[in-house]
């Protein structure tokens, strides 16, 4: 698949050549012709996998000052090739001041907050839309009508928030609320998956477990996208500076969250693909994936990557994998001041 989204050009098909041709980029298989496009209507290329780029784009992409940004077949970011003049110093230049100015600050963990908790609710809303009949479905749609409540009231209150305390405030309640109801969107294993509470380090039970290491997987896909970008994925908003800690990365994942790791969770719970087999207890009562687990829940996850979602602002159907590279560059846009706010995605 080759793709142009958001001036850049994205290219996932495995074998692939990417050259230039007179003025315009072309990507190849073999002898068949994938694309071809204007260069001048290219910001930057990223490609997946085995896929080539001519030197002779390459260099010219560099003397342009277009980035070329070569990430593995999972989408972990591997280099990216710029020239001597490049507007990423310039962006991260505009990162850095914005993390300074708390009220430029406030307002984008602002709008990552409200895609969170939108995104949040969204599950809980499906869930209570697909609930089916019987006394336990009764309850299920009743814990998961008031955390859906909850955290519409938190989205009003997001509203009048103007600093970070307030927004992550916001985001702790509306979380909190989340999870209370989580247990009722088990539908299966309920014995095997009984969900309680968050815990993370260690996870104390299988969901807990599943959860950590979507999560895991999860934050490298958005570290990639930061860094694919030229934003800093250790200098975020939402989530405070700590060494080593990829803060940025993680301000990025939380609208991913609830849409893509969590209902991947319990699409794996509920549909019987993993099992308590899967699991091992380590002493101290620490709960963690096999390795069986980790493959089982490793392929789950790249597949679901390859299913194609609407992006509501591009209205363009996507791979939901390439989902956090686009939403790195539409927060890279809003750190330039190119737009007014951050928009966060929340599927429909």
């Amino acid at each position: 698949m080759t793709t142009e989204l958001l001036n850049t050009l994205y290219v996932f098909t495995q074998g692939a050549y990417v050259h230039l041709e007179g003025d315009t980029v072309r990507v190849d298989l073999k002898d068949e012709r994938l694309k071809q496009t204007p260069l001048h209507h290219l910001g930057a290329i990223v490609t997946f996998g085995l896929v080539t780029v001519s030197p002779y784009l390459m260099h010219r992409c560099a003397e342009d000052g277009r980035a070329v940004t070569f990430m593995d077949v999972n989408g972990r970011f591997l280099a990216r090739v710029e020239g001597a003049t490049s507007g990423n110093v310039l962006l991260r230049k505009a990162q850095y001041e914005t993390h300074r100015d708390e009220s430029a600050a406030a307002a984008v963990a602002r709008c990552i907050v409200a895609g969170k908790l939108q995104n949040c609710r969204g599950v809980l809303n499906r869930a209570i839309r697909e609930a089916g009949e019987g006394q336990r479905a009764k309850e299920a749609v009743a814990a998961l009508s008031r955390a859906a409540e909850a955290i519409a009231g938190q989205l009003k209150s997001l509203e009048e928030a103007r600093s970070l305390d307030a927004v992550r405030g916001a985001e702790g309640h509306g979380s909190a609320a989340y999870f209370e109801a989580f247990d009722s969107l088990i539908t299966q294993q309920r014995t095997d998956f009984r969900f309680d509470s968050r815990s993370r380090r260690p996870p104390k039970d299988r969901v807990n477990a599943l959860l950590s290491f979507l999560y895991a997987l999860l934050v490298n896909d958005c570290r990639a996208a930061c860094e694919g970008v030229g934003l800093d994925p250790q200098f975020g908003f939402l989530h405070a500076i700590r060494p080593g800690r990829p803060a940025l990365a993680l301000d990025l994942m939380e609208e991913f969250r609830a849409p893509f790791a969590d209902r991947l969770a319990l699409t794996l719970i509920n549909r019987k693909q993993i099992g308590p087999e899967d699991f091992r207890e380590r002493p101290g009562g620490a709960v963690l994936l096999n390795e069986d687990g980790r493959k089982k829940v490793v392929v789950a996850y790249q597949t679901r990557k390859q299913t194609e979602v609407s992006h509501p602002m591009l209205k363009t159907r996507v791979p939901l994998g390439v989902v956090p590279h686009l939403q790195a560059r539409i927060l890279a846009r809003c750190l330039r001041g190119d737009i007014p706010f951050y928009t966060p995605f929340i599927p429909r």
